[in-house]
């Protein structure tokens, strides 16, 4: 396989885990939102946290369906261009990937239907169970797939025989040194990313001055995700950045667009990283501000780019602009939290509509936050696949070059098509909203929930189960 196949392959995996991480990260959120939503109902009575599990229901299983589409995909790749990479890492990440079907997949697909087509079938504690058993299942299966990433960034608990890995530590395979804090990072982002969706939704609705009650619902719950999650987030990144500096340098190095390890580092506000004249044309920076973030020290020191051979270090301009978007989109979660909580705090959050028409349109933020904080994870990664084990370029399949364009074309019109046809009708289901009078008229309801039997005989409180057509 000539080093373009290679590259190619690279461009085909890199479009279908950007493809297919936005909807997993969407559905650990949202399921975990919905199961609030529902146990928030037997707990209070009050039909309106019915009605948005409903809702928001449809959409995760939009959402869930894409996600294993996609995932399908990746699974397959593993042995159509990176045969090596499965040869060399099979006995670690096999059982993981394994692990993830027997202890989450299953539990998912057991409840899921429970949740989807169990609305009026089976009794409200048990559908309200199933809800809370899909959101733990959507957790574990991030906790198993985020195992096995992790490994590959700092492999650990596995010993080299004949240029094979084979496990002699699970424990340490699973909680390899990074893990714990990618697992927190990821799990936080993909609930600040449900979080603002929620918040954005719950504002255009209220700014539409249609289904009030349920729109301050969302606000309010959305609104509380982000003011408490996005500043811990802040402190999550900061030990997951320490972490990196330790066991993969060359990574911290490009996504602060460092050279020079003998200087305490500026933080680069903005520049062009020149990979080839080793330096950032039109720099911007702050003095020894990156040395205070990486070292805790203004005056501390830690490796440049120049430290590594041209061949060890990672693409640096793609790891430094991802890392920029990033954290830029975090600081305007924060900001985006901080402001609302303090007009909630006030009293003026619902009038506020100078705040409120622009938080409209920040649903994409932590899906652009989370692509970028993948491709900074495993470009920065680069020249490795598995960190200090194998090179990229040594575990891809003898694949020719026309075949590996022709199925990245096929995989980018399939997904075009199928993707574009799943966001579109999400977007028809928010268009359209909770369902029922009740959700125009929400004071009009009671404040206990209805029987089943009710639930049948009461057009304004009707709301038709998944697949039942609209």
């Amino acid at each position: 396989m000539d080093v373009d196949a290679v590259l190619l392959s690279r461009i085909q995996f890199a479009f279908t885990v950007t493809f297919h991480i936005i909807f997993p990260s969407f559905s650990i959120g949202l399921a975990a939102f919905i199961a609030t939503l529902l146990v928030r109902w037997r707990l209070t009575g009050e039909e309106r946290f019915n009605r948005l599990a409903r809702f928001w229901t449809k959409i995760f299983a939009v959402s869930f369906a894409m996600g294993v589409v996609s995932g399908i995909v990746l699974s397959y790749q593993f042995g159509t261009n990176w045969s090596r990479f499965s040869e060399v890492s099979g006995n670690v990440i096999g059982p993981l990937i394994g692990y993830e079907t027997l202890t989450a997949f299953f539990l998912e697909a057991t409840f899921l239907g429970i949740l989807l087509f169990g609305w009026n079938r089976v009794s409200p504690n048990l559908h309200v169970t199933a809800a809370v058993l899909v959101a733990v299942g959507t957790s574990i299966s991030a906790f198993w797939i985020l195992a096995a990433n992790s490994w590959m960034q700092t492999p650990a608990g596995h010993e080299m025989i004949d240029g094979v890995a084979h496990p002699v530590s699970w424990m340490q395979i699973i909680f390899n040194p990074s893990f714990p804090y990618r697992f927190a990072h990821m799990f936080t982002a993909a609930y600040l990313t449900t979080s603002l969706v929620v918040l954005s939704v719950g504002a255009r609705y209220l700014m539409a001055n249609r289904f009030h009650e349920d729109a301050k619902t969302m606000i309010r719950m959305g609104l509380g995700m982000v003011a408490i999650l996005a500043p811990l987030q802040l402190v999550i990144g900061d030990a997951h950045g320490l972490n990196t500096a330790e066991h993969q340098p060359a990574k911290i190095a490009a996504m602060e667009a460092h050279w020079d390890g003998s200087k305490p580092a500026g933080l680069v506000l903005f520049g062009w990283p020149d990979a080839a004249a080793e330096t950032n044309h039109y720099e911007i920076a702050i003095p020894n501000v990156a040395s205070f973030i990486i070292t805790h020290d203004f005056n501390g020191l830690f490796k440049g780019l120049k430290d590594f051979k041209p061949e060890d270090r990672p693409p640096v301009m793609a790891v430094f602009l991802a890392f920029r978007v990033m954290v830029g989109i975090g600081l305007t979660m924060i900001a985006i939290g901080a402001i609302g909580a303090f007009l909630w705090f006030r009293g003026r959050l619902f009038e506020a509509g100078w705040y409120l028409k622009p938080v409209i349109y920040t649903w994409p933020l932590g899906f652009i936050a989370i692509v970028a904080g993948w491709w900074v994870t495993e470009i920065g990664r680069q020249p490795y696949l598995i960190h200090g084990i194998l090179r990229t370029k040594d575990a891809a399949s003898p694949v020719a070059f026309g075949a590996v364009a022709t199925s990245l074309a096929m995989f980018v019109a399939v997904y075009a098509v199928v993707f574009s046809m799943g966001v579109l009708y999400i977007k028809r289901l928010i268009d359209k909203g909770p369902a029922g009078k009740a959700a125009e008229a929400p004071d009009a309801l009671p404040s206990r929930p209805l029987s089943a039997a009710q639930g049948a005989t009461r057009e304004s409180l009707a709301a038709k189960p998944i697949g039942a057509g609209e």
